[in-house]
């Protein structure tokens, strides 16, 4: 769907659709663009509108504020961040971003999904994008507001070559197995999960291994999950659940649940290793790097500067959903860091061959909750 917005300032607002988006995050209203830049229109205004995770969540949220600080350098115009805390900040932030006259809100996850449509409907001729979700709250298939672009990625493809080489690396400890747990149960975590239980499983069907697997159920779509966001009690408890199991390797779905993981491996069970999510969790965050085997990554941050690119330079928006993929470089796999000379003999070499059968069609991922 393309749709003309309208503004008062800036001659319109455009996404291209072969452009990469996956953006959004915020916080509260900073100046981050830079004073030089070139030729951008500087009445072109864009924002963004964090989930309660916050810029230092080492995943999607700063992913994404990293992309819009470049795009906005680049520019040489100032974006509007507003970061929220808690749920009852998105409401008010998103109300404040509109005031200040934002041409272009991208918002950061499920979380915000209501607050972002409930904006949209209510001004049409603003445009919204939204990170891992589809803006579809009556269930019908298309966003509820011709305005708001969904940003989602399918996970599942780059969490079974995760899958695979966290199954590796336990079966080379000895073979003690797998294990993951989420945050909230909604389709943007549980499509990590899905992934992850198949790229085990490949593992041991490859392998005649019987490594096992903990925390999630792909058949009966029920697991281990902490019910929010925020690395408190609760996450610290459930990632004790996981690596009381004995397994080598674990992937916490989250943002910022993966600091209890961390913080459990340390205290208690110092043999095991996570995988990151979103962000490349070696690198984002160095303390980590001796516990992170590898991360599975979402290129938010390259999308959200491309996003706020295109939507400087043109007068249209278009609302088709963008998917990021293993085709088109939108997820994947970070590097092993550290552990690259530690690997099981051959294990890149397989994964680069597991990622051909998937860009081919020869292996197909399979999830019901992958965007399509």
């Amino acid at each position: 769907m393309t749709k003309t917005i309208k503004r008062a300032a800036f001659g319109g607002l455009a996404v291209a659709g072969t452009a990469l988006l996956l953006a959004a995050c915020g916080a509260a209203p900073e100046d981050s663009g830079s004073s030089s830049g070139g030729d951008a229109a500087t009445d072109f205004q864009p924002c963004l509108l964090s989930d309660e995770g916050g810029w230092n969540d080492r995943s999607f949220n700063q992913s994404a504020k990293e992309g819009m600080d470049a795009a906005a350098d680049e520019l040489g115009i100032t974006s509007i961040d507003m970061e929220s805390t808690n749920a009852n900040d998105y409401a008010p932030n998103m109300e404040e971003l509109v005031s200040q006259g934002c041409d272009l809100i991208v918002s950061v996850g499920f979380n915000l999904s209501a607050t972002t449509i409930e904006s949209a409907t209510a001004n049409p001729d603003i445009a919204y994008a939204i990170i891992d979700d589809f803006a579809d709250g009556d269930g019908d298939g298309e966003p509820d507001a011709p305005n708001i672009r969904p940003i989602v990625f399918n996970t599942a493809e780059a969490a079974y070559l995760g899958g695979y080489a966290a199954a590796a690396w336990s079966d080379q400890q000895g073979g003690n197995g797998v294990g993951t747990f989420g945050g909230a149960q909604i389709p943007s975590v549980t499509v990590f999960m899905d992934g992850f239980e198949q790229g085990v499983q490949k593992y041991n069907d490859d392998k005649g291994t019987d490594i096992p697997f903990v925390g999630w159920d792909q058949s009966a779509q029920s697991g281990l999950f902490t019910g929010s966001f925020e690395a408190n009690d609760v996450a610290r408890q459930t990632a004790d659940q996981v690596l009381s199991q004995g397994v080598d390797v674990v992937l916490p779905v989250g943002g910022p649940i993966y600091t209890s993981a961390i913080a459990a491996i340390r205290d208690s069970y110092p043999d095991a290793l996570i995988l990151g999510v979103d962000s490349d969790l070696a690198v984002a965050e160095p303390d980590s790097a001796d516990v992170t085997l590898v991360s599975v990554m979402k290129a938010i941050d390259e999308a959200t500067h491309d996003v706020v690119i295109s939507a400087s330079e043109s007068d249209e928006f278009d609302a088709t959903p963008y998917i990021g993929t293993l085709e088109n470089d939108g997820v994947g796999l970070s590097s092993f860091h550290d552990f690259e000379s530690q690997l099981p003999d051959g294990l890149t070499d397989e994964l680069d061959d597991l990622k051909a059968q998937i860009l081919s069609g020869d292996i197909t991922v399979e999830s019901d909750n992958s965007p399509s």
